[in-house]
């Protein structure tokens, strides 16, 4: 890295995610050739990843990342409250709150499924902050309010994926392993919750049209892209406040739900009796708000005028604020 830095002479430089060998090395660079650099930490300072293995974080903290923090020109936040995560963790310089971006898929054409099973979509990574084994346990408390199918895709870390089986198992819920395209005949799967494994690309893309609603029962995001998907797909989505994106709520394109058991399968038994009318009105407000707030185009512009200012070619800009 240290050679790269010095064959290419970068002008300003972006680092993103914690506890990398960026974090070693960038500082040292940035001071010696006076190269301003920006920090995006992707959720990695909210107070849930801060304490997963929190020893070893504060001894790296003091060994390199809080001068990879403390030194950087400026930091990039995607949300009001990781910015507020910031100013607890100590950072006193600038904050550019940017969200991330999505690419519209180029249409949204879904098939009649009125004569089908629902699919209550959850895709990510299978890891423990993703409030999955809440999740199983409260839709084991709701799955015969109306015809759902959970649907589980994703790429397991940790071995967690083993321990949501063995959940299911445990709560008598019925489990499949199946690929993806066995969706599309999905009155004909008798389980209560499918495991279809990752899904990227053509993929992911028909997840998206085969679902009916997206959940996401985290403890902890920066801002899910997934989210961010499911309503270009004119998807109505059901996510904790901890997804950060309280624009969903207020914009009327997504339901709150809680963490605690009892309460999510309340929130749950409230979304699923939600009328058809009101999920389309609800994916109808997401797609909108993807397409005014959320888009490539506009979050590139933002962040080039961040760049610009910390290159003294333009004025701060009004994503940035400082302490």
């Amino acid at each position: 890295m240290k050679d790269t830095l010095r064959n290419q002479s970068p002008t300003i430089i972006h680092t993103h995610g914690l506890w990398t060998q960026a974090s070693l090395t960038v500082p040292g660079f940035a001071t010696k050739s006076n190269t301003p650099y920006l920090v995006s930490p992707h959720g990695m300072l909210d107070e849930w990843a801060l304490n997963c293995s929190r020893a070893k974080k504060k001894l790296a903290a003091k060994a390199f990342e809080n001068r990879h923090l403390k030194n950087a020109s400026c930091l990039h936040a995607l949300c009001k409250p990781e910015e507020q995560a910031f100013r607890r963790f100590g950072i006193k310089g600038p904050i550019a709150t940017i969200p991330n971006g999505i690419d519209l898929p180029e249409s949204i054409d879904r098939e009649d499924k009125s004569h089908k099973r629902k699919i209550l979509l959850f895709l990510g990574r299978i890891h423990p902050k993703k409030g999955l084994i809440n999740a199983i346990q409260a839709f084991a408390k709701v799955k015969n309010r109306g015809d759902w199918l959970f649907v589980i895709a994703g790429w397991d870390q940790e071995n967690h994926l083993s321990e949501l089986h063995h959940l299911c198992d445990s709560l008598n819920v019925s489990r499949a392993s199946i690929p993806i395209s066995e969706l599309q005949s999905r009155s004909n799967i008798s389980a209560d919750i499918a495991f279809v494994g990752p899904a990227f690309g053509k993929e992911k893309d028909l997840l998206f049209r085969l679902g009916d609603a997206l959940i996401l029962p985290s403890f902890s995001e920066g801002m899910p892209m997934t989210v961010l998907e499911a309503w270009s797909y004119q998807l109505p989505v059901a996510m904790t406040v901890h997804c950060n994106i309280p624009e969903g709520f207020a914009a009327g394109a997504a339901v709150e739900l809680e963490t605690k058991i009892d309460r999510l399968a309340e929130k749950l038994t409230d979304f699923f009796d939600l009328s058809e009318t009101k999920f389309r009105e609800m994916g109808t407000y997401g797609r909108t708000l993807v397409e005014d707030r959320f888009t490539w185009p506009r979050i590139a512009s933002e962040m080039i005028e961040v760049y610009c200012w910390l290159l003294g070619e333009r004025p701060r800009p009004d994503s940035v604020v400082t302490q």
